[in-house]
C-alpha cells in the first residue's frame, strides 16, 4: 500500500467507507424506505406497508417487469451468441483489419444510447422493413447497445486462454467442433458469465433508446419509474426500482450457478 501509517490507513478507509455510503448506500436507502412508505412529510416516511408494491403489481407497471425480462433475456442472448461468434472468428486476425472490425464492434458503445434509438426509428419507420411499434424494435436496440460488451468481454477472455491447451487437443485428433464444446468454451465459461451478466444489467437499466422506441403495452422498468416519477408518483417509481434492482440481482446470481454448473459438468466429462 502507498499509505505506511496506520493511522493514514484508518483515515483513508474512513473517507473511502463515508463515500461509499452518502453516494450509494443511503440513496438507496431512502428509496427502500420510499418504497414502503404511504407519506413523507417530515424527515421521515411514515404509514409504511406494501401498499405500492401492490399496486406494481396489479397495475400497468407490473407488466413492465416482463417487458423488461423479455427484452434483457433475449437482447443478452443474441449478442451473447454473435459477440461469442464474432470473437472466436477474429482470434486469429491482426492488423489493419481486426482494428477495423474491433471499431466497428465497439462502435455502439461510443454513440450515446437515444442516437441508437433515434436511428432505428428512422431505419424502420418505414417499408419494406416496418418495425416502428413494436416489441421487436425495442429488442433490436438493446441488442445493439449491449453486443460491444459481450463481444469485448469474449475478446479478453480468448486472450487469456493458454494456447497449449487446445493444441494438445488437436494432436490428441480432436475435432475442431469438439475443441471448441469441450476445451475452449468451458475454459470461457467465467467470461462468458461475465458478457452476459453485464449485458444483462446493462439492458435492464437502459433508458434513453427505450423511452424513444417502445410501443404501447411493452414499457420496460426504466421507462415506466421514469414516467411514474415524472408525474409525481415516487412512492410507486421507488417500488419498481427496488423491484428492479432485485430481479436484476437475481438474474446475476442465477447467471453464475448456470456457467458454474456447466463448467463443472464439463470438467467431471473430461
Amino acid at each position: 500500500m502507498l499509505i505506511w501509517s496506520r493511522a493514514g490507513r484508518r483515515a483513508t478507509l474512513f473517507v473511502a467507507g463515508l463515500l461509499i455510503f452518502v453516494l450509494y448506500v443511503a440513496p438507496l436507502a431512502l428509496i427502500l424506505l420510499a418504497s414502503l412508505a404511504g407519506q413523507w412529510n417530515g424527515v421521515w416516511p411514515s404509514h409504511f406497508g406494501l401498499l405500492n408494491f401492490v399496486g406494481v403489481f396489479q397495475g400497468a407497471p407490473g407488466e413492465a417487469i416482463w417487458a423488461s425480462l423479455v427484452t434483457g433475456v433475449v437482447a443478452s442472448a443474441v449478442a451473447l451468441i454473435s459477440g461469442t461468434s464474432a470473437a472466436l472468428a477474429l482470434r486469429g486476425w491482426r492488423g489493419i483489419r481486426r482494428k477495423a472490425l474491433d471499431l466497428i464492434f465497439f462502435l455502439p458503445s461510443a454513440v450515446p444510447s437515444v442516437s441508437i434509438g433515434l436511428a432505428l426509428l428512422v431505419a424502420f419507420s418505414h417499408p419494406p422493413v416496418l418495425l416502428n411499434g413494436t416489441a421487436l424494435i425495442v429488442v433490436i436496440a438493446h441488442f445493439v447497445i449491449v453486443s460491444a460488451f459481450a463481444f469485448g468481454s469474449v475478446s479478453a477472455g480468448l486472450m487469456q486462454l493458454p494456447c497449449d491447451v487446445e493444441q494438445m487437443a488437436e494432436s490428441l485428433g480432436a475435432s475442431s467442433a469438439y475443441r471448441l464444446r469441450r476445451v475452449t468454451l468451458p475454459l470461457l465459461a467465467p467470461y462468458l458469465a461475465a458478457a452476459f451478466g453485464l449485458s444483462i444489467a446493462l439492458s435492464m437499466g437502459e433508458l434513453g433508446a427505450t423511452s424513444m422506441l417502445y410501443p404501447p403495452g411493452w414499457v420496460t422498468m426504466p421507462v415506466s419509474i421514469f414516467a411514474l416519477t415524472n408525474r409525481g408518483d415516487v412512492f410507486e417509481g421507488s417500488a419498481l426500482t427496488v423491484i428492479l434492482i432485485v430481479v436484476t440481482v437475481t438474474l446475476l446470481a442465477l447467471v453464475q450457478l448456470a456457467i458454474r454448473g456447466l463448467a463443472g459438468g464439463s470438467a467431471r466429462g473430461r
